[in-house]
């Protein structure tokens, strides 16, 4: 009978870690996106163009900061929802108060999951401005990388990025997208100002 019991608790245990770890997978791959498109979006470079799926599956361990960051951001949430709780719990006529009363309405909830999701969303938004921004000025420190192709012509820019097909180069002041695998030689993106 306990034997049961324990080996039911164990099997609840394990599928609910599962899906936890598996919707904290989806947003950090979501997060990674965000982040990836935001900094390529510096150089005026549409990343959703040039990459496939397993470019962004890939995305949030690619920069230990983008991990680091989505790790961080998920736990803050947790905590300031925990935190919102146990406020309601431990003093509901001062959590009623800043409420402005609002938490004894029927849509209180929703709203309250809302503003968090929402508030988390620009959040998300605006530090990943932020990492756009400081990578690129990191980006353009960089000293300039020489690429050989088959036929030992060579370019040297100062390399961007790269997807699992493209490498994006800047040289002086033009952005181009080398193909990796494909017959055709670059691509010009555009003239930065």
């Amino acid at each position: 009978m306990k034997e049961g019991l324990i080996k039911d608790a164990y099997e609840l245990i394990i599928k609910e870690l599962q899906t936890v770890i598996s919707i904290a997978y989806i947003l950090t791959v979501g997060i990674g996106m965000l982040f990836n498109y935001k900094f390529y979006a510096e150089f005026d470079i549409n990343i959703f163009d040039y990459s496939d799926v397993f470019d962004f599956l890939l995305a949030p361990f690619a920069d230990y900061r983008i991990l680091l960051f989505s790790v961080l951001s998920l736990l803050i949430s947790l905590l300031l929802l925990k935190f919102d709780s146990e406020w309601k719990k431990l003093s509901p006529r001062s959590y009623s108060r800043a409420n402005f009363g609002w938490d004894k309405k029927s849509w209180f909830k929703t709203f309250r999951y809302g503003s968090f999701a929402f508030c988390f969303i620009i959040y998300l938004f605006a530090s990943a401005d932020i990492y756009g921004r400081h990578t690129k000025k990191h980006v353009l420190a960089e000293p300039p990388v020489e690429v050989t192709f088959a036929d030992n012509q060579t370019k040297s820019g100062i390399m961007i990025g790269k997807t699992l097909d493209v490498i994006f180069l800047k040289i002086d002041s033009k952005i181009e997208a080398i193909p990796v695998t494909a017959q055709v030689k670059n691509i010009s993106i555009h003239t930065e100002d």
